[in-house]
């Protein structure tokens, strides 16, 4: 345990967004098994130390990271042991370029997100999106069973027969909540073929969202896609996504988009083994996307969820007029995903036909600004009927953001945490139990 006058806390400290630096924890627990993790939260309860679970340290608000609390970093529990039948048991500190590159070394895959530093715990926690979502699901739902140590510091196995109320909400309820989970059994499906594309346009932002909208809505599951408005004076989209299969299969569909959208300035299409898109969609070189390879990112952010398409493109497109260093992703649902009713699961979105993350790059300095201006954005989106957000993207400031995340399941959530943690021993700002 690290505390703050020990060689190695500074690092030790750190979230992957450097506006969180500044926080001071009380300790940081290098954990490296679940006895360690037991101990951490009975330290805690017994004496009433704010407490919080890193796997990857990816939290938008820092929730990992608090002032004066004890840090349970989880980065030594990050064994990824893929089994004959196809399961995958993954320690809960495992980022997703090292569970990627274990999976395709055994021939298989799990649908995740993209950014290689993200710890599989909180991505799955909060249900997972990831360019594999259509035709696999979210992360969440490969979720056979975890093993997770609850308030009371007691390891339980949840799984659809054994703690039940538990299983459902580690699948969508958010990270931080109902104790640590330690680890993690997938499912998993044989590794694809993947061709990747991209079309970048100059102009016709809104003839390419409004395209988007209607081609998503009816793509098949082997195709995921999301749009990137990148705002300015003009502001310009892109289109970029995968396809499970071969280029004969994704060119068609290609072509269909671009007859509504209007002709790209630039076109790429590559068919690509299943690491090596995972590595694509992470920005990496072939040989070179390693965890510490990859660097952080100072940020602001928040989400809204499109429900049903936008009546009128040019209005979203227009809430970025002007606006630089920032972007909308709008990245598509659908497919497998909504199949699986909103109330199976603690992840509500099931219905929608995709998300929007609100990304700002900023500087330390001028966090506080960008975050003003992310709150604009996600306002500006609620008016034209965007509304909702997504766990994975917290946000301090979301207006009712229990509703706003959680949509109906909220009030069972609330129960299976005051069952869990009748103490509010996981309390924190935007935690489901807070009283």
């Amino acid at each position: 345990m690290l505390q703050v006058s020990d060689k190695g806390y500074a690092e030790a400290r750190r979230s992957f967004n450097p506006v969180y630096d500044q926080r001071a924890p009380a300790a940081v627990a290098m954990c490296s098994t679940t006895d360690h993790v037991q101990a951490c939260i009975a330290l805690a309860r017994d004496s009433y130390l704010p407490i919080a679970a890193r796997s990857g340290g990816h939290s938008y608000a820092g929730y990992s990271a608090p002032d004066g609390g004890l840090v349970v970093d989880l980065r030594g529990m990050s064994a990824v042991d893929v089994r004959p039948d196809g399961t995958a048991v993954i320690g809960a500190g495992a980022r997703l370029i090292d569970v990627y590159t274990a999976l395709a070394a055994a021939g298989r895959c799990l649908p995740a997100g993209t950014c290689p530093t993200v710890g599989i715990a909180g991505l799955t926690l909060g249900g997972g999106l990831g360019v594999l979502t259509r035709k696999y699901g979210l992360t969440c739902d490969r979720l056979v069973s975890a093993q997770v140590v609850t308030a009371d510091s007691v390891v339980r196995t949840a799984t659809p027969s054994n703690e039940q109320d538990l299983y459902w909400a580690l699948r969508g309820g958010g990270g931080g909540n109902f104790g640590i989970t330690t680890s993690f059994t997938f499912s998993t499906e044989p590794a694809p073929s993947v061709t990747v594309f991209q079309l970048g346009f100059t102009d016709g932002a809104a003839a390419v969202v409004g395209a988007w909208q209607q081609w998503t809505a009816k793509a098949p599951d082997e195709l995921w896609s999301t749009v990137v408005i990148t705002g300015g004076r003009t502001p310009t989209a892109r289109l970029t996504g995968c396809f499970v299969g071969p280029q004969s299969g994704l060119n068609p569909l290609l072509d269909e988009f671009i007859a509504a959208a209007g002709k790209p300035a630039n076109r790429l299409v590559q068919q690509k083994s299943y690491l090596d898109a995972m590595r694509f969609f992470a920005g990496c070189a072939h040989s070179q996307c390693t965890v510490d390879s990859s660097p952080r990112a100072t940020f602001a952010a928040s989400s809204r969820i499109l429900s049903e398409p936008v009546a009128d493109p040019a209005a979203l497109v227009d809430v970025l007029d002007g606006r630089t260093d920032m972007d909308l992703l709008l990245d598509s649902l659908g497919g497998a995903v909504s199949r699986v009713d909103p109330s199976a699961t603690a992840f509500p979105h099931r219905d929608a036909l995709g998300t929007i993350q609100i990304y700002q790059k900023t500087t330390v300095d001028k966090h506080e600004a960008a975050a003003r201006a992310v709150a604009q954005v996600r306002d500006a989106l609620g008016r034209i009927g965007a509304r909702g957000g997504y766990v994975n993207y917290i946000e301090t400031a979301m207006p009712d953001w229990g509703t706003a995340y959680y949509g109906p399941n909220l009030s069972r959530l609330d129960s299976v945490a005051r069952r869990y943690d009748p103490d509010v021993v996981f309390g924190f700002a935007q935690s489901i139990h807070r009283t």
